[in-house]
């Protein structure tokens, strides 16, 4: 096939050997299965910034670590070499986040290096050698079912116990291997400690992950994991190895407005009193 124009770099320094086929395409990039030395990769090539909108990004990237106050200030501004920087950061992140996961052992496609703005990487296979495919594309056994969702979860808690919620994880990016479910795309990787919508975002994930399963297991379809988890990592508790129930006891009691009111009411009087008589006391003075 014709080489891209996003992977001719990498052909000309000699990290690919040949283009064998296409993968897939989407909004944020192209994925192409390429030969390199023994093996056979994909390699993601990330579609040009002006091809797509930031706007819909600005939730994933609150709390995002920038390299210096120069690249801070430019993204702020949103000057040409701000989005320049605003899109290498957004490259780097899911390159970085793949690094990291995989060395804490969330089942997630071995990264073979980021050349040229191009991420390679293992290509993940069937029992049958071929492109696996998404979970949205198969169907299941209740035990399987079962067991996938287990290692989902298992995922979703060791990416949290990093400091990471997946952000946009569902049915569609992860794959069916022989071994299991493998997750992948992870350009919107989100900081749990750092944006204000990451318990949101954690929810919908494990919410996603539980209906596209309960689908083959309807007991899930009745389990909190997500609650579960992001209660024990607010209070600090949480490890890669916690076990979950997927029960958890919903805070049914509505906040007394009234009983509030009346505290912030009683505490400005009080300053009030205090005010008064520190104001006496200058007098007699």
């Amino acid at each position: 096939m014709k080489i891209p124009a996003g992977l001719q770099p990498l052909v000309d320094d000699g990290v690919v050997d040949a283009v064998l086929r296409p993968l897939k395409s989407g909004k944020e990039a192209a994925v192409y299965v390429v030969q390199s030395g023994d093996e056979v990769l994909c390699a993601k090539v990330y579609k040009d910034m002006a091809q797509r909108s930031f706007q819909a990004r600005v939730q994933y990237q609150e709390g995002r670590k920038v390299r210096g106050s120069r690249q801070a200030r430019a993204i702020g501004k949103a000057s040409r070499f701000g989005r320049r920087e605003q899109e290498a950061a957004w490259k780097n992140t899911e390159v970085d986040a793949l690094y990291q996961l995989a060395e804490a052992g969330v089942r997630v496609p071995q990264p073979r290096g980021y050349f040229h703005g191009v991420l390679l990487m293992e290509l993940v296979t069937d029992a049958q050698g071929r492109s696996a495919a998404r979970l949205a594309e198969v169907e299941l056994t209740p035990e399987e079912a079962r067991s996938y969702h287990a290692t989902l979860i298992a995922d979703v808690v060791r990416m949290l116990c990093l400091g990471l919620i997946h952000g946009d994880l569902s049915s569609y990016n992860v794959l069916v291997t022989a071994d299991g479910p493998v997750l992948i795309d992870f350009p919107q990787v989100v900081s749990a400690a750092g944006n204000n919508a990451a318990r949101e975002m954690l929810l919908r994930d494990t919410h996603n992950v539980r209906d596209a399963l309960a689908v083959f297991a309807p007991e899930l379809a009745g389990r909190h994991f997500g609650e579960e988890m992001w209660l024990l990592y607010e209070q600090g508790t949480l490890r890669p190895d916690s076990r979950l129930t997927g029960h958890f006891v919903f805070d049914r009691h509505r906040a007394d407005v009234g009983a509030v009111r009346m505290s912030i009411e009683d505490a400005r009087q009080e300053a009030q009193i205090r005010q008064q008589g520190r104001e006496a006391a200058a007098e007699q003075d």
